[in-house]
């Protein structure tokens, strides 16, 4: 049981980075990553592989608003949004759709 569930894991993870490196030609993108307790994000560049902007707070909404502040600060308006391993629900649903709507395009 505990091997599988590595094993969908690990394959989500490399489904994720496959679809975000083909084809893409947009130079930056918005990672998120969450624990129990925290959901962070931040934006890197990936042509350099250096952190833009990042954010750690206990709302996913309050993430999202926030670095979509700070990526437009930094003049990034297109971003692509690595969820990882994490499906698109619940927390990591709420930080994608408040970055779209405080202005990242994704």
């Amino acid at each position: 049981m505990i091997k599988r569930y590595k094993h969908n894991k690990i394959h989500r993870t490399a489904r994720t980075k496959f679809r975000i490196l083909k084809g893409s030609k947009v130079l930056y993108k918005l990672v998120a990553r969450r624990s129990n307790k925290y959901i962070s994000a931040q934006v890197i560049n990936l042509k350099s592989g250096a952190t833009v902007a990042g954010v750690k707070a206990k709302k996913a909404s309050e993430v999202g608003t926030e670095i979509a502040k700070k990526a437009i600060k930094a003049k990034i308006k297109e971003v692509v949004f690595d969820r990882g391993a994490y499906k698109y629900h619940g927390r990591i649903k709420q930080l994608a759709e408040s970055a779209r709507e405080a202005g990242l395009h994704f």
